[in-house]
């Protein structure tokens, strides 16, 4: 999973890169680094993330970015296709908030993992004693 976490984050700093003629680039930017930079810690520092302030945090940073989502969602028939796309700014604004929610919902399993008292991680179960 750190493959994909570390892959969707150097993603999100793609998207970061192509702002750079955008006029309202700088607040793209800031909406990129949020998954990116949590993409980041989940990879490189998990166990900031699994504390109780850590925990909220990526949970209001993915319920703001999905909220973002929702509020731009495209109103373009077939936004998803390339030849509307292309054009409509609306569509890919709305799209890349999708993306960016998505991304930081990534970090949601490693947050919340300890919490919910559960892990992704396979354990042996080694039988204890027996009854009398």
């Amino acid at each position: 999973m750190n493959l994909v976490r570390t892959s969707l984050g150097l993603l999100m700093l793609l998207f970061i890169g192509v702002q750079y003629n955008d006029p309202d680039g700088p607040l793209w930017a800031l909406v990129y680094a949020l998954p990116a930079l949590l993409m980041g810690v989940c990879v490189l520092r998990a166990r900031w993330l699994e504390a109780l302030a850590g925990r909220w945090l990526v949970t209001a940073v993915v319920v703001a970015l999905a909220l973002a989502a929702w509020l731009a969602w495209p109103q373009t028939p077939g936004f998803w296709r390339q030849e509307v796309w292309w054009e409509e700014e609306a569509a890919r604004e709305g799209m890349g908030l999708m993306i960016a929610a998505t991304v930081a919902a990534c970090a949601l399993p490693v947050a919340w993992r300890r919490a919910a008292g559960f892990s992704f991680v396979a354990r042996r179960i080694v039988p204890g004693p027996q009854g009398p």
